[in-house]
């Protein structure tokens, strides 16, 4: 089992393959598996990518994200410069229903609220705008049309789980509780735990999940 100082190495030597990222901008601590990412980078999809390098790391088992965005001059545009980049970029995503999104945006964090049919297109919303200029953050509160749910939702999340290459189906449970989907188990990775939540909210009808998967490094046998 990794160390906190290995894990630490480990994100830090990541941050410095990322192409996009300055490592010397971001700081990494870690305390029982939980990576804690603070420093100041210029744009968000840097943050994101930040957080996305620390994921795919084997033995994290959260992340704590307190970078800050800090907008070089490059960057900075207006909130209203800002809201109509994301309305084009909503209007041509073919993943998104741009017309049952509605879009605030203040001091360049941008706010998506409405009400969709997929999961899928929640996460599109908000993917489709990471990258714009001048965003500082998403805060995604776009909701999900309700649907029946039935015990074949159990059997699908369970049937996708066998299907997908890295993840161990015989150590992951599926429940019910109304409309809500939770996981319990364990997983070896983050990164994997991040699929198999992923592949609960694939499933039609899901309303919510919750996952409570535990991050386990795997005992190798020498």
């Amino acid at each position: 089992m990794k160390t906190d100082n290995q894990i630490q190495k480990d994100v830090l030597d990541e941050l410095k393959w990322e192409p996009l990222l300055n490592a010397a901008e971001i700081a990494v601590s870690v305390k029982d598996g939980i990576v804690t990412l603070s420093g100041e980078v210029d744009s968000y999809s840097k943050k994101l990518a930040a957080e996305h390098a620390a994921k795919r790391i084997s033995g994290v088992k959260a992340i704590a994200q307190d970078i800050q965005v800090g907008l070089a001059p490059i960057y900075r545009k207006t909130d209203a410069e800002i809201a109509s980049a994301v309305v084009n970029a909503l209007k041509w995503h073919t993943a998104v229903q741009q017309e049952k999104i509605k879009i605030k945006v203040e001091d360049g964090v941008v706010r998506l609220e409405g009400q969709v049919d997929w999961e899928f297109q929640k996460n599109s919303a908000r993917t489709a705008i990471e990258h714009l200029l001048g965003v500082k953050s998403v805060i995604n509160l776009i909701t999900l049309k309700p649907r029946v749910t039935s015990l074949e939702i159990s059997r699908q999340i369970s049937s996708a789980f066998t299907r997908n290459a890295i993840l161990d189906a015989a150590n992951l449970m599926v429940s019910l509780q109304g409309d809500k989907v939770v996981l319990t188990g364990t997983v070896n990775s983050f990164a994997e735990k991040e699929q198999a939540e992923h592949a609960a909210w694939s499933a039609p009808g899901v309303m919510r999940v919750e996952s409570h998967l535990k991050v386990v490094e795997p005992e190798f046998a020498f």
